[in-house]
């Protein structure tokens, strides 16, 4: 584990709940010396209280190992505000409609950055019938390739995992999209507007 529960965010947490250290410690049965203790510096808390240590603080056990309390603000879950997230140990691609803590491979994972696409990462979109022909002129080798194009829309993603040594092209229905993405595995996230 690569992060612990630090005092100062027990503190932040707490008083954000408005909460004494003596109503924290009541919540997860512990003194509010411990409390104390805990926020100061002077000691951490025990491993088998951190689930119950979240929840009196109304946060998941991610949230509170990464010190950062996720609000999700897209509660209506545009999918047009949708966000990515690539594992650099394993490449899983994982999908959310919204802000998110998302772990894989014992790594809290950043949610990607889409930039307007570059030369290096030109992509094209030509309309054949009812669907977008998306690609993407860029090399697809095994150490340097476009990992996955997506079609957002606002109220569906459309997505392909592309692999090396195969083509950096896909078909999406033109079903309302509002931005194509494609991402390279150097470079990150790049996107266009249709």
């Amino acid at each position: 584990m690569d992060k612990y529960v630090t005092g100062a965010v027990i503190k932040r947490l707490r008083e954000s709940k408005k909460m004494t250290q003596e109503e924290l410690a009541g919540k997860i049965y512990v003194s509010a010396k411990a409390v104390s203790k805990w926020e100061t510096g002077q000691g951490f808390p025990d491993i088998s209280l951190i689930e119950p240590l979240a929840g009196a603080l109304g946060i998941s056990v991610i949230e509170l190992l990464s010190g950062e309390d996720i609000r999700n603000l897209n509660r209506s879950s545009n999918i047009a505000k949708s966000r990515f997230y690539v594992c650099p140990v394993c490449s899983n691609v994982i999908h959310a409609t919204g802000e998110a803590v998302i772990s894989c491979c014992g790594i809290t994972l950043p949610p990607l950055e889409a930039e307007d696409a570059d030369e290096e990462h030109s992509v094209s979109v030509q309309t054949v019938e009812d669907e977008y022909y998306v690609t993407v002129s860029h090399p697809m080798e095994k150490e340097h390739y476009i990992s996955f194009l997506a079609a957002v829309s606002d109220d569906r993603i459309q997505f392909v995992k592309l692999y090396p040594q195969s083509g950096a092209e896909a078909r999406f229905k033109i079903n309302r999209i509002k931005y194509i993405y494609a991402y390279c595995n150097r470079h990150g996230l790049f996107y266009i507007k249709p």
